[in-house]
């Protein structure tokens, strides 16, 4: 007994030393409220960062590339933490459905047919519903020719999708090859994501969109958690697969559509921002990946953009810098395996 009670406090203590750690742990809505408090940081600090002397005149500039990096990077993360969800996979991404490959051909055939004079008259808007409207209907014929039927796979849609990205790709590449070296520059410069030169007509259009859009992606929410269970699951829950499915792709394909036409392809930029929304939240519930997906989307695309600016002086496009990692991250997904 003696022996019972002179180790008793030790395995006190040692239960009262293990009781902080665990009541340390954050939950996801602090991990969210931290978030969001750095991502409010990063945004002012891209503002007034060298520009405390003529302020005035410097941030109503910077406010206005400020937009669209908020717009496409709410965006590309919701849209990829909701296709992942109804491909129960985190390594696809919407761009994988060949949305990148598709905008590439587009800017190409534009210029090779029409001719790079004619394109750049061409008004802002004029192009930015040409390039939503046939990535648009490109993923519809996808989705009700694949998805449509009663015996048709998400995966078969999956794979054809990247068939068809690499036939794109692949068309885009000859036209390159044979346009003239000149106007070639100019397909190259648009098929790197640019934040500069955003026309602010289509800021508000783009603004409406994807808020309808994520605002009926966060009606949905707890039935996206229910489809995460998989196809089985959710029906014995009272899901409609199917026509859940159908909307949740039909949604993701809108915020891809708008935010490449907007600014450019981003490949691995969903992945790598998804992927970083389940660790920060630390749960799997659509409630809190979402707004954790849209905080680091937006937080990474500002304080990049600030660290490129402030630090390595232009010396590149953030968009390769996204790549770079994203590619890194998505090796790494792919040795460890993309199933949930």
């Amino acid at each position: 007994m003696r022996a019972d009670k002179t180790s008793s406090p030790t395995a006190t203590a040692t239960l009262t030393a293990d009781r902080p750690r665990g009541h340390r742990r954050l939950t996801p809505g602090i991990r969210l409220a931290l978030l969001g408090a750095a991502t409010a940081v990063a945004a002012v600090a891209f503002v007034l960062v060298g520009a405390l002397d003529a302020w005035a005149l410097v941030a109503p500039l910077r406010a206005a590339r400020l937009a669209p990096m908020i717009l496409v990077g709410v965006a590309i993360a919701v849209s990829t933490v909701v296709f992942q969800t109804v491909t129960e996979n985190r390594i696809l991404t919407p761009s994988i459905m060949g949305f990148d490959a598709m905008y590439a051909l587009i800017q190409t055939a534009g210029v090779f047919f029409l001719g790079s004079t004619a394109v750049i008259a061409t008004a802002a808007t004029t192009r930015f519903g040409l390039e939503v409207g046939v990535m648009l209907a490109f993923s519809a014929a996808l989705f009700r020719w694949l998805f449509g039927g009663p015996r048709r796979s998400l995966y078969l849609m999956v794979l054809v999708g990247i068939v068809l990205g690499t036939l794109f790709r692949s068309l885009a590449t000859f036209l390159q090859r044979v346009i003239d070296p000149n106007e070639y520059l100019i397909v190259t410069d648009r098929l790197f994501a640019s934040f500069s030169a955003v026309d602010p007509g289509l800021l508000a259009v783009c603004a409406v969109i994807v808020a309808l859009v994520c605002a009926w992606m966060w009606w949905v929410r707890r039935d996206l958690d229910v489809l995460a269970l998989g196809q089985d699951h959710a029906l014995a829950l009272g899901v409609d697969h199917r026509r859940l499915v159908l909307r949740a792709l039909s949604a993701c394909a809108l915020l891809v559509s708008v935010s490449t036409a907007l600014v450019g392809p981003i490949t691995f930029f969903g992945l790598l921002v998804a992927n970083l929304a389940y660790a920060v939240a630390g749960t799997h519930r659509h409630a809190y990946v979402l707004p954790a997906a849209s905080l680091l989307g937006i937080l990474t695309l500002v304080g990049g953009q600030t660290v490129l600016e402030h630090v390595f002086g232009m010396d590149t496009v953030l968009s390769v810098i996204i790549e770079f990692v994203g590619g890194i991250v998505f090796i790494l997904l792919l040795i460890r395996g993309g199933r949930r």
